[in-house]
């Protein structure tokens, strides 16, 4: 009698054991199937809007420092005061973009390390939520390439008066770390970092702007 006792209580103690597992794998399934595509999509939101925003700071940061349009544009007049020759200092440039994509990584690698910290209530996205149930740690890496490069355009602006505008491009991935999870995103922002009015006549010919050869490239420490 105390044997077969014996042998029900270890078939309901493996039955028990059973069903929590069972428990647990649906809903570990059902998490991943439902809430873990959320979970990734705000903090790829979250993590690109930080990112974006150390790029923007820096890129701020170091061309106030460093840029001086008339520096960086020469401009060469005749007697006349038609413009001869327009051109662009690349190694002042180059030497800017330098700087940026290596404070940049800097920043990004720094935030990455203390990572964001996001209420379960606000993936939900409910106003009501949005600051209850416990918190999901975000970390970020940066990978791949940090890279800038730049632009410029020109447009009349009047009678012999001409608008040059120069933007630069940040350009990088960073990778989403989250619990049993990470997702690659590339991020890419362009800002205007100058613009300025040109009298003078401008032949095609006078403009020697290769901007498109200007920039910087910096493969980042965790590669």
């Amino acid at each position: 009698m105390k044997k077969g006792y014996t042998i029900r209580i270890k078939y309901k103690i493996i039955f028990s054991f059973i069903i929590i597992i069972s428990i647990f794998a649906i809903f570990i399934y059902e998490f991943d199937k439902t809430v873990m595509p959320t979970v990734i999509a705000v903090s790829e939101a979250e993590m690109r809007a930080k990112a974006i925003e150390i790029m923007n700071k820096t890129i701020i940061d170091e061309f106030m420092k460093q840029f001086n349009y008339n520096d960086v544009i020469k401009i060469d007049k005749d007697k006349n005061g038609n413009i001869v020759l327009l051109k662009a200092d690349t190694l002042r440039l180059n030497k800017i973009a330098c700087d940026v994509a290596i404070k940049a990584q800097k920043a990004l690698s720094d935030l990455g390390n203390v990572g964001i910290q996001l209420p379960i209530g606000y993936i939900t996205r409910n106003n009501v939520l949005s600051y209850f149930g416990p918190s999901i740690k975000i970390k970020m890496q940066p990978i791949g390439f940090i890279e800038t490069r730049y632009s410029s355009e020109f447009e009349s602006a009047g009678i012999n008066q001409t608008r040059h505008k120069i933007y630069i491009n940040m350009k990088t991935k960073i990778r989403i770390i989250i619990p049993l999870k990470s997702s690659d995103v590339e991020v890419s922002n362009e800002i205007p970092i100058a613009e300025t009015i040109i009298v003078g006549k401008i032949p095609k010919t006078a403009i020697q702007m290769d901007l498109n050869d200007a920039g910087f490239r910096l493969k980042n420490f965790s590669d």
